[in-house]
């Protein structure tokens, strides 16, 4: 039986990136995606699925739109896809918006609520939660210096709390970058080099086998 992943996260799962005009968006093809190139470096023996929405936060209602909240979807966003072997979660980036009034020790909060109730949830194979969190890159926005110091701010929380609570944990920053046209979405390049790295990351996890039959 082929081992689940679930890929959870905002615009960087789902594969948004801006026109080169900045005038608009356009999605990445499945074999462009970062959860696609990892399907493909892991081979057969793995199922991965994405779950990424734009716009997501790690635990936060957005007043200007639906459904952003990732601590309210986690429960379809694993249950669905059960028996789930790994969660890997890349989020924060929408977090540091303005409107959200939130510094990196905050947003930090909403992974560690949103983590832990994944990990009550009934969903994992042989009842384990074993959990891949990843900071993002950071923006690197000139015409915003909060942007730029609160997602740089989160890579030393979010890792801390990996260490701490026994998840894998990735810099996706020491991987990949985003554009140079909003700085907030990755380049086709990094997309292709996040799989890479995750699927390595993935590999050397302890007791990598396949599941065991249920």
């Amino acid at each position: 039986m082929a081992k689940h992943i679930v890929c959870f996260g905002d615009s960087n799962t789902h594969g948004y990136f801006p026109t080169p005009d900045g005038a608009g968006f356009s999605r990445f093809r499945e074999d462009q995606r970062w959860p696609g190139l990892l399907r493909h470096h892991l081979g057969a023996g793995y199922l991965v699925m994405e779950e990424g929405l734009t716009g997501r936060t790690t635990a936060f209602d957005d007043p200007n739109r639906e459904s952003m909240n990732g601590l309210t979807a986690i429960y379809s966003g694993l249950m669905s896809h059960e028996p789930v072997d790994l969660l890997i979660v890349m989020l924060g980036t929408n977090d540091v918006k303005e409107r959200f009034g939130l510094e990196a020790e905050d947003i930090a909060r909403g992974m560690y609520r949103l983590l832990k109730k994944a990990e009550s949830l009934p969903a994992w194979a042989n009842g384990r939660p074993r959990i891949l969190l990843m900071a993002p890159p950071v923006i690197r926005a000139d015409w915003n210096e909060d942007y730029h110091r609160k997602s740089r701010e989160l890579a030393p929380l979010y890792e801390k709390m990996a260490v701490e609570n026994g998840w894998a944990y990735l810099n996706a920053d020491t991987v990949g970058r985003f554009n140079e046209i909003d700085h907030m979405h990755l380049t086709e390049e990094s997309h292709r080099a996040l799989a890479a790295r995750v699927a390595e990351l993935v590999l050397a996890l302890p007791d990598n086998g396949r599941r065991d039959p249920a």
